[in-house]
């Protein structure tokens, strides 16, 4: 991290909380990418001049906001870098005065920096290359494209997927686990065809339905139109032609009499009835 020592030895004396040192860090990153600060707050100033320091009230309203502004050291491209304390995050917001474009990056500040090492270079921050590749795929524009030149479809899915991925409040989409799909077995094979009749009511996978169909009983009814009308029960016509009819008794067999032995009123041998 050559330089980044110096700039903070510079400005140690107004580092007083972990945002300060989290704020020293990212600048130094955008000194590193080109940019040199030209002053704090929203709008330009009669002072205003490129700078690898930060401006001397630039953590005026520490551990609330934090303002500064960037310019390209090559060319007129200006950056607008907020910072905003939420809990126990650092939320950057960096924008394009000149094509209004942001980026952001939250940054858990526990993560990187020892707060009771403020004064300390060696010791107060930690896992620093975390850090520098976050503020460099995250927040700072990609570098080696020219001014108002467009972002492929791949880099532009790379950049939503790394937004994404930072952002505390995301819950992540779990993905299925891949392999081949799973051998379901036919629920009307044994042992699972408990309750099979209520899948199919009609018996039309072989197995005893639950509801009788009359005209599927088993009984040979080859040709049976009931609007030609049923002999001794129904006369021709009775059923309209196409209607559904369901046969209320035996279909094309004669009705049969009364059995000799069939048991005899009450009585019937009585002769003085």
């Amino acid at each position: 991290m050559a330089g980044l020592e110096v700039l903070y030895s510079c400005v140690g004396g107004s580092i007083s909380c972990p945002q300060d040192a989290v704020v020293c860090f990212v600048h130094w990153e955008m000194i590193k990418s080109g940019y040199r600060c030209i002053g704090s707050g929203d709008e330009p100033k009669g002072s205003d001049k490129k700078s690898e320091l930060l401006p001397t009230d630039w953590n005026s309203n520490r551990e609330e906001l934090y303002s500064l502004r960037y310019k390209a050291k090559d060319s007129e491209t200006q950056l607008l870098l907020k910072a905003i304390s939420v809990d126990s995050t650092l939320i950057f917001n960096l924008m394009n005065s000149g094509t209004q474009q942001v980026s952001d990056l939250t940054v858990n500040i526990s993560d990187h920096v020892e707060a009771d090492q403020l004064h300390t270079f060696d010791s107060v921050f930690k896992d620093t290359d975390s850090l520098s590749e976050k503020v460099k795929t995250q927040l700072l524009p990609a570098q080696g494209r020219a001014p108002g030149q467009r972002t492929s479809r791949r880099e532009e899915e790379d950049e939503r997927r790394r937004r994404e991925d930072s952002d505390p409040l995301r819950i992540p989409i779990r993905q299925p686990r891949q392999g081949p799909p799973p051998h379901w077995r036919d629920p009307m094979v044994p042992p699972f065809s408990v309750g099979g009749a209520d899948l199919d009511p009609f018996g039309s996978r072989g197995g005893g339905g639950m509801i009788l169909d009359p005209l599927r009983s088993g009984y040979p009814r080859a040709g049976f139109d009931p609007s030609s009308g049923i002999p001794d029960i129904l006369p021709p016509g009775a059923v309209p032609q196409g209607a559904r009819f369901d046969p209320f008794g035996p279909v094309g067999r004669p009705r049969p009499g009364p059995d000799p032995d069939h048991m005899p009123p009450p009585g019937y041998d009585d002769m003085f009835m």
